[in-house]
């Protein structure tokens, strides 16, 4: 049985990543801009697990639908994990604004102190708003010295992937999908997801 799926996100970018990878999946995708009165949720949590279940919870309330929601960051040891939940909102703007304060946060900090992870949190929740499933994904990195490439979003065309030798933002799609936080939290989910979807592929949820 096929069912909607609410990704519980404005961001385009990340929209489109949840998408391309769940492409298999035998569901209709909508998001946050379907949902034209859907609320404007308070990202007030003290971590990206407490954002992602509240995301989930109160648009699948509001949607009665199944919602997935996330809440994910950029955390940097050599600043203690900061930006961390605070990614999205580090220099109060857009990313341009968030990738220029944290290169200058790290202008006199050098190799190999400029390693980084880029962390998600996933949430799950049924039409009731009950969390059904939540997994975590993580990518380690380390932050450039200058901006590269032009695809994705956030913090991309400064987190370096050591085993490319290559940002995020010049991998690609096809590569990105496959290693980044959001795509390993979501494999952990796809199980749960299948069942969802099709009870006769292991069961109710």
């Amino acid at each position: 049985m096929v069912r909607i799926l609410v990704i519980a996100s404005r961001n385009r970018g990340k929209i489109a990543e949840f998408r391309e990878i769940l492409h298999d999946l035998p569901a209709r995708f909508l998001s946050l801009f379907d949902l034209l009165a859907a609320p404007e949720v308070v990202e007030d949590g003290r971590s990206f697990a407490e954002n992602a279940r509240k995301k989930a919870v109160e648009i699948a309330r509001f949607s009665g639908e199944w919602v997935l929601a996330d809440d994910s960051g950029l955390e940097v040891d050599a600043l203690d994990g900061q930006p961390g939940i605070h990614s999205a909102r580090f220099s109060g703007g857009r990313d341009e604004g968030n990738n220029d304060k944290l290169l200058r946060e790290l202008c006199e900090v050098l190799p190999p102190a400029r390693t980084a992870r880029y962390r998600a949190h996933i949430a799950v929740a049924d039409p009731s708003g009950r969390i059904v499933a939540e997994a975590e994904g993580a990518c380690e990195g380390v932050i450039g010295f200058e901006r590269r490439g032009t695809a994705g979003f956030g913090y991309d065309s400064l987190f370096v992937v050591p085993e490319y030798g290559r940002t995020m933002a010049e991998l690609g799609d096809e590569i990105k999908n496959r290693i980044s936080h959001r795509a390993r939290a979501l494999d952990r989910l796809r199980p749960l997801l299948l069942r969802a979807i099709d009870p006769a592929e292991g069961g109710t949820v």
